[in-house]
């Protein structure tokens, strides 16, 4: 089992706060959530044999007046094993709930990014049941119902079960077999703690808040590298592999290929990546016309030098496509590339001279190397946001269908009081 932290907590509850409907009412619609804590807690206390003064778990209703809340919780979300999502209709609307999913997801791409084993440390629960076209893309691939947490929890959610007496047996199965579930994920994944992210400045993982734009936005990332049976001159194959896709420019801080990392961090937004290479994406990212998706162009430098990529990257420069946003990984670490940077640098203005001056501050600054694995991974959602700001000032609305007009009623003569005979001269 994997050291962490002493004050770390096993588990971090994230759910969504119930306003009052009555301000005036004493009556806390919260207080249901913070039992499924304490009883989840008193569990995994001993299903885990913590010692004593170690913490079974977190959620927000422990930070007392006057702490700075927002350390303390991106404290717990970088120290905790598992990440416990209370899912509502109201936890998905919530910009709160989708910076915690943010948080946690970060420590996961940082994990994956070293080339480990992909983990499960995620485990919904839910509050109320949320039809699953409703669902943000982020949580799709997420299975989140258990059949061991019984039918009446699937039907109702912990709430529904915690409310009515009649259920609750199936209250005691559930919230045992969710911390079961808990404690399982927790022993099992090893998710090292990581520095607490700045929380303030974290986006939320949902789109902003926004409940109409949960499913996001489809991303398409064209991968413009060469592989190892068609390198350039003076281009090892250390970092390529049997197709473009395999291309690790920051390898071997990255143990796994670039898209596959792109992906992954496009997903933490809410948005559905496409990967593919330029060849494949040739027609769809060359055609200036309606854009029919925003897309993330990750450019190897060395293939601006090969004949292979020149004629698909001019025809890309030549289109009017603001929608593309061009990144361009420059290992500061890499020798080739930095004892080949005046050749590199010339290859690349020759074939993509619009490109790397277009946009906005960020994306130009993508456009000319970014040298650190960090720096990628930090400007990758910078990027994609601008590429889908232009996708949507470009794209072509598509309004709803419009039906006949009805006419509005009209009141004839005085008002008066509604009797048999007003009813019988209505009809």
């Amino acid at each position: 089992m994997r050291e962490v932290p002493r004050a770390a907590p096993y588990f971090f509850l994230s759910y969504a706060h119930t306003p009052r409907h009555d301000l005036n009412d004493p009556y806390d619609p919260d207080q249901w959530v913070e039992k499924l804590f304490n009883d989840l807690c008193r569990h995994v206390m001993v299903l885990t044999g913590l010692p004593r003064g170690a913490r079974p778990g977190f959620m927000d209703r422990e930070l007392h007046p006057g702490s700075v809340w927002p350390d303390r919780l991106a404290e717990a979300l970088a120290t905790c094993r598992v990440f416990v999502p209370l899912y509502s209709r109201r936890f998905f609307e919530s910009e709160q709930c989708g910076k915690e999913w943010m948080a946690f997801a970060q420590r996961i791409l940082h994990h994956r990014a070293r080339g480990s084993e992909k983990v499960e440390t995620i485990v919904p629960a839910l509050w109320v049941p949320v039809p699953v076209d409703e669902l943000p893309e982020v949580s799709r691939s997420i299975q989140f119902v258990d059949p061991d947490l019984g039918a009446r929890y699937a039907e109702h959610g912990f709430y529904g079960i915690m409310k009515l007496r009649q259920f609750r047996s199936a209250y005691d199965l559930a919230v045992y077999n969710l911390a079961r579930r808990i404690v399982e994920v927790g022993d099992r994944a090893n998710l090292s703690p990581m520095t607490p992210p700045d929380y303030e400045s974290l986006e939320s993982a949902f789109g902003a808040g926004d409940h109409t734009r949960a499913n996001g936005h489809r991303l398409r990332v064209t991968v413009v590298a060469p592989d190892i049976t068609d390198l350039p001159k003076g281009r090892g194959p250390y970092h390529y592999g049997h197709n473009s896709q395999e291309w690790n420019p920051y390898r071997p801080k990255l143990g796994r290929p670039l898209a596959e990392h792109t992906a992954d961090i496009v997903r933490s937004m809410g948005h559905r990546p496409e990967v593919g290479s330029l060849a494949e994406h040739a027609d769809q990212i060359t055609d200036d016309g309606a854009p029919t998706c925003p897309g993330l162009l990750l450019m190897d430098a060395w293939a601006a030098t090969s004949p292979a990529f020149k004629e698909s990257l001019r025809a890309l420069d030549d289109a009017n496509c603001p929608w593309i946003s061009v990144m361009v990984p420059w290992n500061h670490e890499d020798d080739e590339t930095t004892q080949a940077t005046p050749v590199l640098r010339d290859s690349l203005h020759s074939v993509l001279p619009r490109k790397l001056e277009e946009g906005r501050v960020a994306p130009r600054a993508a456009a000319h190397g970014i040298p650190t694995l960090d720096q990628f991974t930090k400007q990758v959602p910078e990027i994609a946001r601008s590429a889908i700001a232009h996708y949507l000032r470009h794209a072509t609305a598509h309004p709803p269908e419009r039906r006949p007009s009805i006419e509005r009623p009209r009141l004839q003569g005085p008002m008066s009081p509604f009797d048999g005979n007003d009813a019988e001269a209505s009809s």
